[in-house]
């Protein structure tokens, strides 16, 4: 029986998430297959391997309180994999995978896939410079510029030159852009510090909201389009999910429309040509293997109300797993079931090591 270590929490924006997404996981995984091993870091960074088995009381914090918790790291020495403290000393776990359900900064970002190359561990999804990558928007537009993909007019701002420049840094977006605009960190995910801009009044503080979580913020063109996303599963050759699309009940798909109101519906599959459909496949497999993913990644597109495109939006190499989220839900509706996905994310990882 195999070793799985699955890894939630973390010290990011987005925690909470985490939290949802390995409920789900935890409870969809064989448990007859694989030893599972749930272990938690907290908001301020505690490893805790989680010692219950409810875990319908991930969501918040109350699981960092369970008394049958116990402090543990993944140790990034080889042979060691995880380290539990007992009250009488330690005790050391093979592992023989890792699978991270941690969404932005500390986990989807290359830190813990480092942490698991060093210690010679299968970990579910990208190396190290894929995650890095593609968790850097800017860095994403980059790669995607090289490989030819049509995607949004953008612009990199940082903290320092906004800071001291304010006013030019206005004026230069504006000459670069019509209003509305989005403003966004370069490296969070789940919509967080995402902000449509209407005009200049509300330029500042959008910005400004975007570097309280990252000192690089991306100015983007609006585009007036269906929001479609793919989910892609594979390693050398990957495969592409039939095409969803996000019918946001805010004015945008942002933070609370994802995870907290119910007024966004999913429409799976999404009302597109098949023509249009098998584009954004293509182009989402193209991208994929241009930032040189594995295992899995959610990519997502607008594809123009006005019928001129495809425009790419963004690739998350750790996408959401919670039971409302569409990376399962594309794959379920595709025709792998929840605990196969998990199988199949598994048996890719050990792939991708040997």
């Amino acid at each position: 029986m195999l070793n799985i270590c699955i890894l939630f929490g973390g010290v990011s924006p987005e925690h909470e998430v985490s939290l949802r997404s390995a409920e789900s996981v935890l409870n969809n995984i064989d448990k007859e297959k694989y030893n599972v091993l749930p272990v938690g870091i907290t908001r301020d960074g505690t490893w805790y391997l989680f010692g219950g088995d409810d875990f319908s009381e991930l969501p918040g914090s109350k699981w960092e309180n369970n008394p049958n918790n116990m402090k543990a790291i993944v140790s990034p020495a080889r042979d060691q994999g995880l380290v539990v403290f007992l009250p009488d000393g330690i005790r050391t776990i093979k592992l023989d995978c890792v699978f991270p359900v941690l969404h932005g900064e500390n986990g989807e970002d290359g830190s813990v896939q480092g942490l698991m190359q060093l210690a010679g561990i299968p970990c579910v999804g990208s190396d190290v410079s894929a995650s890095a990558a593609a968790m850097d928007k800017t860095m994403t537009k980059l790669v995607a510029d090289k490989e030819g993909i049509t995607q949004a007019k953008w612009l990199l701002v940082k903290k320092d030159v906004f800071e001291r420049m304010a006013e030019q840094t206005a004026a230069r977006i504006e000459s670069c852009f019509d209003y509305p605009v989005f403003v966004k960190p370069a490296g969070t995910g789940s919509s967080v510090g995402v902000s449509k801009v209407k005009n200049r009044e509300e330029l500042q503080p959008a910005l400004e909201g975007a570097f309280e979580y990252d000192s690089k913020a991306l100015v983007e063109e609006f585009i007036d389009g269906h929001e479609i996303e793919v989910a892609v599963l594979g390693n050398g050759e990957p495969y592409a999910s039939i095409c969803g699309e996000i019918i946001s009940g805010a004015e945008f798909y942002d933070y609370d429309a994802k995870y907290i109101t119910d007024t966004s519906v999913d429409v799976i599959p999404a009302e597109i040509s098949d023509e249009t459909a098998e584009m954004v496949r293509d182009t989402a497999v193209r991208i994929y293997k241009a930032l040189g993913c594995k295992g899995l990644s959610r990519v997502d597109f607008f594809v123009k109300r006005d019928g001129s495109g495809v425009v790419f939006n963004e690739i998350n190499t750790i996408p959401g797993f919670t039971s409302i989220s569409m990376y399962p839900k594309l794959m379920v509706a595709s025709g792998i079931e929840y605990p196969k996905l998990i199988d199949k994310l598994i048996e890719l990882a050990i792939e991708a090591r040997m």
